[in-house]
């Protein structure tokens, strides 16, 4: 289960539930005060890639797009 960030607009709060999906936008309470009063937080998260395709997809080398060919997308 993915888990979901939320501010109470009552105390300014910001905590954090495991839901399921279907009840992500769902009423939840504050863990602060109780109110009810919150809004789902936009979540953000940080990636970063060395740019080199690698495992079961990446076939001969190139990029998903060329499927392991030749192409002047990616150089290979």
């Amino acid at each position: 289960m993915p888990i979901y960030e939320y501010q109470c607009q009552k105390c300014s709060t910001k905590f954090e539930a495991i839901r399921p999906m279907k009840d992500a936008d769902a009423e939840i309470a504050c863990k602060t005060c109780q109110s009810t009063d919150t809004k789902r937080a936009l979540s953000l998260c940080y990636s970063k890639s060395d740019g080199r395709s690698g495992g079961a997809a990446s076939g001969g080398g190139g990029c998903g797009g060329c499927s392991g060919g030749s192409c002047g997308s990616c150089g290979h």
